[in-house]
């Protein structure tokens, strides 16, 4: 294979892994099975590719260029990600304080602006001659090549979105997000112009089983207890969507018809919630990923935005 359809071939998969990989984080179920099944064939079809790109890669070497250093960035950066990935997939879900995903994910990240720094720098140009028939039916088999690379990729028991089961909810944040220490006496909720305190929460007894599915790679079912958001809405209201908001300035938007499913959760597996867990109050939002949980809730308000006007992954 030419050096310039290694590099097409490899820029599709990698556009496939990123796009594939981003998506997952946001479905669940049976359609985040899909994805990351397609996923995983992009990591394997790259990996298939390294013979080819490692003659490409000598080549470069032996010429004077500049930034080459950033190439080399951009090699380390991916098979760090794909590493881990594997890692992830073969059920080693933490290493260190850090989970596979964590290293996975970070890997991608980081690798963006030298990606997109390579295509501009050393943009592919194909020939004519690149695109024959021989050329697409090599092109075919190395994909079917990919697809069928999953199936020898090691796998342990885990949720259709790729998470493995922990027996309780493990204490975790968005992004960069450091755990709050609130006072429940002074601690008020403001729902709609209306003022909340714990004492008037806990003594709610609503309950919702509801399986919490983190990006970080892990999920729980468990019996969450508190106050249907619906019981704290004034009658009447007008508005489209109800947007959430923690104390650390997090917050996510939802349909305000789902007020009915939408939990205000003071307990969880008949206990207390601690700091790590949303103390005094967090979100549960049932066939929601992890992320829409949020926690430590200070304000809920009703406006006229639709729920999807937000980012579909949260930048606070």
């Amino acid at each position: 294979m030419s050096g310039r359809l290694t590099n097409a071939w490899l820029f599709i998969f990698l556009a496939v892994a990123f796009a594939s990989g981003w998506l997952a984080f946001e479905l669940s179920g049976q359609p985040a099975r899909a994805v990351l099944l397609l996923h995983a064939a992009a990591g394997v079809g790259i990996v298939l590719l390294v013979p080819w790109k490692s003659v490409v890669a000598r080549r470069g070497l032996t010429r004077r260029r500049g930034m080459r250093w950033a190439s080399i960035v951009l090699a380390i950066g991916i098979a760090t990600s794909i590493v881990f990935g594997v890692l992830h997939s073969a059920g080693r879900p933490s290493v260190g304080y850090l989970t596979a995903i964590d290293f996975h994910v970070g890997a991608a990240v980081c690798v963006i602006p030298f990606l997109v720094w390579h295509l501009l720098a050393r943009p592919i140009r194909l020939r004519a001659t690149d695109l024959s028939r021989r050329n697409f039916l090599r092109g075919g088999l190395l994909a079917a090549a990919a697809a069928l690379g999953v199936a020898l990729l090691p796998s342990a028991r885990r949720a259709a979105t790729g998470s493995f089961q922990a027996p309780y909810p493990v204490a975790t944040q968005w992004m960069f997000d450091s755990t709050p220490e609130l006072d429940g006496d002074s601690w008020r909720l403001a729902v709609a112009g209306t003022d909340w305190k714990y004492a008037d929460l806990s003594g709610y007894t609503d309950r919702v089983s509801a399986v919490i599915d983190c990006t970080g790679g892990w999920y729980s079912e468990q019996v969450w207890e508190g106050v249907l958001l619906e019981r704290l809405l004034p009658t009447g209201r007008a508005g489209s969507s109800v947007n959430v908001r923690s104390i650390t300035g997090y917050s996510r938007r939802f349909p305000i018809e789902d007020a009915g499913r939408l939990l205000l959760a003071t307990r969880v597996a008949g206990g207390a919630l601690d700091a790590g867990h949303g103390y005094p109050v967090r979100l549960v939002v049932p066939g929601q990923r992890g992320f829409a949980w949020v926690k430590w809730v200070v304000s809920i308000e009703i406006d006229d935005a639709p729920w999807w006007w937000q980012p579909p992954f949260p930048l606070q």
